[in-house]
């Protein structure tokens, strides 16, 4: 196999592997009453600038801590980079408006946590077994 192949099979693959990633999909707990959000929604909350969604559910964020699943989430939904994201927590710890989220290093570890914990939000890819939870469309 000559270079350029290998450079276009390896292009295709991580192609691949990029678009799959970007499938992720926010989760509830059974009992929080929403079946939609808007962006906006998610953003305040994952930010800590709301604790409710639209519907005046209440919720509590837990993240992954780092992974495709996570930087996708922060880039499409929060609109910020792992390091701003943690940064914008710290503030809000260090001025004691809020405390920082629980995260995980795994995404079932994630839907464990949101299953079993009422008002919890969290996200993972959509491949991720997540039967346990509630997941919300995003308008």
């Amino acid at each position: 196999m000559n270079k350029r192949c290998l450079y276009m099979l390896c292009g295709a693959v991580l192609g691949c592997a990029i678009a799959s990633a970007q499938e992720v999909v926010v989760i509830v707990n059974t009992g929080v009453k929403a079946t939609a959000a808007s962006s906006d929604d998610i953003r305040s909350v994952f930010t800590g600038d709301k604790s409710s969604l639209g519907d005046g559910s209440h919720v509590t964020p837990v993240t992954l801590k780092s992974g495709a699943a996570h930087e996708i989430f922060l880039k499409n939904y929060v609109g910020k980079s792992d390091a701003a994201y943690r940064t914008v927590w710290r503030s809000l710890v260090f001025t004691g408006q809020g405390a920082m989220p629980k995260s995980f290093d795994s995404e079932s570890a994630v839907v464990e946590y949101v299953a079993s914990t009422p008002g919890a939000i969290g996200y993972v890819s959509k491949g991720t077994e997540h039967d346990k939870v509630k997941t919300l469309a995003i308008k």
